[in-house]
């Protein structure tokens, strides 16, 4: 079944968290496994980073990624005080789960099957290094959740 995104493989769970530290070293112990490290989104130079369709220079995060299965990462994202989706998701609803995400072909065609359904755009970026890029698909009037978009550039 390959589903609106042309998937139904989840590849990731997204948490927002006010403490990135301290919530992976309880994740850590929890699946009794060592703490990844921390990293930040990334330059905005690279990430060119829109929300609600603006550029969102200011807007950033630090990351840790959990890999617990094959294919499949737990990832805590502590956002910063600017604008995202990440920032209006802990304003509004606290520490919690974000988004799903699924590792998708082709974005732009992703995209269109999400809309054709009612799901839109909500925050577009490009990962830190340059190596692929994500859209959050706000739909949470259907799945009560943020469905990531991941794509891989190929290399």
């Amino acid at each position: 079944m390959a589903g609106v995104v042309g998937t139904n493989l989840v590849a990731q769970v997204g948490f927002i968290v006010k403490d990135v530290e301290v919530t992976k070293q309880k994740w850590a112990q929890f699946l009794g496994v060592e703490a990844p490290p921390t990293q930040p989104v990334g330059d905005y130079k690279v990430t060119q980073t829109l929300y609600k369709g603006e550029p969102a220079p200011e807007a950033s995060c630090l990351m840790a990624f959990f890999d617990v299965g094959p294919g499949l990462q737990l990832e805590l994202i502590q956002p910063n005080e600017a604008p995202s989706t990440w920032r209006n998701y802990l304003d509004e609803k606290g520490e919690g789960i974000h988004h799903v995400a699924f590792q998708v072909k082709d974005s732009q065609e992703a995209i269109r099957s999400c809309e054709a359904v009612g799901i839109h755009v909500e925050q577009h970026g490009v990962y830190g290094d340059g190596s692929g890029e994500y859209n959050y698909m706000n739909a949470n009037a259907d799945l009560k959740c943020i469905v990531e978009l991941l794509e891989s550039y190929k290399k």
